[in-house]
Parts: structure tokens; sequence; C-alpha cells
């Protein structure tokens, strides 16, 4: 399996020993050794990825990178999170996703009106599986845990990924901008329930359903 280490925060090394990883198209910078290069499209693979890609117009697209050295990647200086999963699935925005371990299954998940906050259609991307994923952020992001006692409000511009056993709700509320003055549109957030962790970047991103 390819080994996931940061160089410094803004630069993913990744060793490869005759396997391979799937990475955001051009955001490899550099690499060791002799490698192969192959486009591919996200949104899922198979047949069933096609069709959801026409329903959904996720294109993410994706390479895939193959062979034995190592391989350096990253995004216009963005943090870089490491995120290890076993057996579960990662819920996360396709601009957000750097680079995945080739045994983790990628795909689409409907997620209700949250994903039209993003102005990206009503579909997030979704990887599972046992491996490693590396995200890129705005600024350093914090991970916030959730619990049934303790839900979570976010703000949509600042979400990046989740993970566990969370229910999503899109709903009106008070912008956080608003509260100093910055905004004068119904706002809206998103109230995560449940058990798991949510991924938040310190920067927002411009959104649709920031302020309507």
């Amino acid at each position: 399996m390819a080994q996931f280490r940061l160089q410094g925060s803004r630069v993913l090394a990744v060793d490869l020993t005759g396997d391979s990883v799937k990475a955001k198209n051009g955001a490899m910078v550099a690499y060791e050794g002799e490698m192969t290069f192959k486009k591919r499209t996200g949104g899922g693979e198979g047949l069933r990825g096609m069709v959801t890609r026409r329903l959904t117009g996720e294109q993410m697209a994706v390479m895939e990178v193959k062979g034995h050295g190592t391989c350096y990647f990253a995004d216009r200086a963005s943090e870089i999170n490491l995120v290890s999963l076993r057996g579960e699935k990662l819920y996360v925005e396709s601009s957000n996703l750097l680079c995945t371990d080739s045994a983790l299954r990628t795909g689409t998940s409907f997620t209700g009106l949250r994903g039209s906050s993003q102005g990206n259609g009503l579909f997030t991307t979704t990887v599972e599986g046992t491996g490693q994923a590396a995200l890129v952020s705005a600024g350093t992001a914090v991970v916030l845990r959730v619990t049934p006692q303790t839900p979570l409000q976010v703000d949509p511009g600042a979400y990046i990924a989740h993970t566990g056993g969370l229910k999503q709700h899109f709903q009106a509320g008070v912008n956080f901008r608003a509260l100093i003055g910055e905004s004068g549109g119904e706002s809206f957030q998103i109230r995560f329930e449940g058990d798991g962790l949510v991924y938040v970047q310190p920067s927002e991103r411009n959104t649709i359903g920031g302020e309507v």
C-alpha cells in the first residue's frame, strides 16, 4: 500500500512500490523514480459511476499514478490534512480531495439541500474502504467532534468533510457574518447530529447558500 507523509504542511509525499494512487488532476509537482500516469474521471468507477456522473454532473478530474518511487502533490499552497480510513466512509467536497489510496472506492452521495449550498448540485464525493486520503484546506483545518449531546452548526463555505454516523440538515438560521453587520440576506447553516467528526477550514468558499 502507498505510504503518505507530509513534507511541511503543504506538500504531500507518496512512496510507491508498484502500487498506485488517485490524485487531483494537475496536483503533482514533482516525482522521483519510474511512474506512469493515466487520466480518470471522478464520480465513481464502472457503469454506475458513468451513470452517476450523467445524473449529478460530478466531473472531478483525477489521475492515476503508478510505479516505483516518490510523488509529490500540492494544490495552490493549501494546507494538507491526512485521514486514515478503516472501513468507514468519508464524505468530502470534491474540490478539497487531493489524493487517495487506489484501494479506496470513490463515488457520489445524495446530501439533500446541503449540496446546493455549495453551488455544486445535490451530491458530494464519497471515499470508502481501508487506506489513506489527503484533503486540502484554506488554512489549517480543525476537526470537530459531534456527539448525540453536542450537535454542531457549520457555515456551508467552511465545511470540508465528515465521517461517522452523522445526519445533516440544511437549515435557515443566523449567518455568522450577519452578527457583525456584513450580511443582509437570509442565511443558511449545516446542522450535524449523531456521532462523528467534521472537518472545517478557517476560510470560506463563495457559496450560493451562505446568503440568499
